[in-house]
């Protein structure tokens, strides 16, 4: 498996990593039993770069990765997100990213993985009147304490990378990045390179539209996310 490290002085990861979202919900229904042989399977073959966040199940995602994580943390390099809120309503999500919250946001992650420190935390959703350079001072202080070793943003503009980033370093930006979501190519990409900040694509295969295996929106579980994903996008199922 080869290898990257994140930014210039992040940590050095698989090339490839495994998004554990789709072990507790949003894609079908889903097998928890199976998932500790599947992580297995993974990390047997060289992928030690595991990402989950607090929202994935209501925590449970975290959860299953921290029974996971007993007795191979020195083995995983570790991602989880903050920021977005659930409820009882499942399609209420509201974005927190005030200076407050990021601290026992990190606690509760923390716990429920059972880890001494994250190894990257990222901010997976920004409000916008939060002032960004407020919300990465909270995420150093984390940094300062111990309980994270780098810091990253999800799906955020240029301008607030850049202003991030002078705040403190960004190790990497997550964004959605596949031949049906290039947007990252325009502005973001150049702007990591600039900066020296790493680029973590998730659904590189546009959560399946590109394997082949998923024809039409239609054959999909009632439940799975897919379904949500506006027309002009679910339209690349049968494009694919």
């Amino acid at each position: 498996m080869k290898r990257r490290t994140l930014g210039r002085k992040g940590p050095t990861v698989s090339a490839l990593g495994l998004g554990c979202m789709g072990r507790s919900e949003f894609y079908g229904p889903s097998d928890e039993g199976h998932s500790p042989a599947t992580l297995d399977a993974v990390l047997e073959r060289g992928i030690d770069f595991l990402d989950t966040a607090d929202i994935y199940g209501h925590g449970a995602n975290e959860e299953l990765l921290g029974g996971f994580l007993k007795d191979r943390r020195h083995r995983v390099t570790i991602a989880t997100k903050f920021g977005i809120l659930r409820s009882a309503d499942p399609d209420a999500r509201p974005v927190d990213c005030s200076p407050e919250y990021v601290s026992a946001a990190c606690e509760a992650s923390m716990r429920r993985l059972g880890v001494e420190t994250i190894d990257l935390y990222y901010l997976h959703r920004r409000n916008a009147d939060v002032p960004i350079e407020g919300t990465v001072g909270a995420m150093v202080r984390l940094v300062d304490e111990g309980n994270v070793r780098a810091i990253g943003l999800c799906e955020v503009a240029p301008d607030t990378i850049r202003r991030a980033h002078a705040t403190h370093p960004v190790t990497a930006i997550q964004s959605e990045y596949s031949l049906r979501s290039r947007d990252p190519e325009k502005e973001v990409l150049p702007l990591l390179t600039e900066l020296g900040i790493g680029f973590v694509p998730y659904s590189p295969l546009r959560r399946g539209a590109l394997t082949g295996k998923l024809q039409s929106a239609d054959d999909l579980p009632a439940v799975d996310f897919h379904r949500t994903i506006p027309v002009t996008h679910r339209s690349a199922l049968a494009e694919s």
